[in-house]
């Protein structure tokens, strides 16, 4: 590969050990030859000694201080935007904290990047799929949507040997072409923590930008996204809070997200937003 500059852009809060863990397996990871990487994290306004760890064991990241209520999104957003005021990078890779990479993560997200723009004419972007080191199990990646006349769904796909198109990308491992910022910009300001992701690859694929889930796995993560709503036995003030929190339901950047993408499955998004609110035992019965 031609001589390439790459902006690594993470976020963290009071995670120091996965921080950490997540820098080290980058910084053992194979590098193809005409790669170089300049990483941004933003700290925001972590309180276990974070940036303090990464100054003396990676002292060439370039640590962001956040105020600390950036949230995921807003400290990528914020990332991001230091990367592009400082260089001009020919693309962003995109990883979560809690990720460990797997020694040859950057030759599957290369290879995806020849395949699209050799079956493409154009880059794009590319999500490395993570699994579960206990139970073997796809963890994040890469999802294809499934609709009918009522509900929008996806499906996490498994990872094989060669690319896959997809609908869906965490951000978990994600690479994104320079291309693909100039067309679209970088997450969209609404979202505070999730979803951006997947708007992100939604937005792409409106503009026929490439979406691949990479060959292969790109490293170990754990699920630990859970249910997605508070159980009977809360009370209802705190599954309204759920519902209305950035880390729970995000109600009004769900519907927004919804809005956007798939307006025809607004009613029934609204519908079951305030279901799981108010009756988690019947969603948690009905809900497939």
């Amino acid at each position: 590969m031609e001589n390439k500059k790459i902006a690594v852009l993470l976020t963290c809060f009071n995670r120091k050990s996965k921080t950490i863990a997540c820098l080290q397996s980058f910084f053992q990871a194979y590098i193809p030859e005409g790669l170089k990487f300049e990483i941004y994290l933003v700290d925001d306004g972590s309180t276990d000694g974070t940036s303090d760890a990464v100054k003396d064991f990676f002292p060439q990241v370039n640590i962001i201080k956040g105020a600390g209520n950036l949230f995921w999104a807003g400290g990528m957003r914020l990332a991001w935007r230091t990367a592009l005021e400082r260089e001009n990078y020919d693309a962003f890779l995109l990883l979560n904290d809690d990720v460990v990479l797997h020694n040859d993560f950057l030759n599957h997200l290369i290879e995806t990047d020849k395949y699209a723009l050799k079956k493409n004419k154009k880059t794009g972007i590319y999500s490395g799929a993570t699994i579960d080191k206990n139970t073997n199990q796809t963890t994040y990646g890469g999802y294809g949507l499934i609709t009918n006349h009522f509900v929008v769904r996806s499906k996490l796909l498994t990872p094989k040997n060669v690319p896959q198109q997809c609908e869906l990308t965490n951000a978990n491992i994600l690479w994104i072409s320079k291309e693909t910022v100039d067309t679209i910009g970088i997450f969209d300001e609404q979202y505070t923590h999730g979803i951006a992701d997947f708007d992100y690859s939604l937005q792409a694929i409106k503009k026929n930008i490439p979406v691949y889930l990479a060959p292969n796995v790109g490293g170990i993560c754990v699920h630990d996204h859970g249910e997605n709503w508070k159980s009977h036995y809360t009370s209802l003030k705190e599954r309204i809070a759920y519902l209305k929190s950035p880390k729970g339901l995000a109600y009004r950047e769900y519907l927004y997200y919804i809005k956007k993408h798939f307006p025809l499955f607004l009613p029934y998004s609204f519908v079951m937003l305030w279901l799981k609110t108010f009756f988690p035992f019947l969603w948690s019965r009905f809900k497939n």
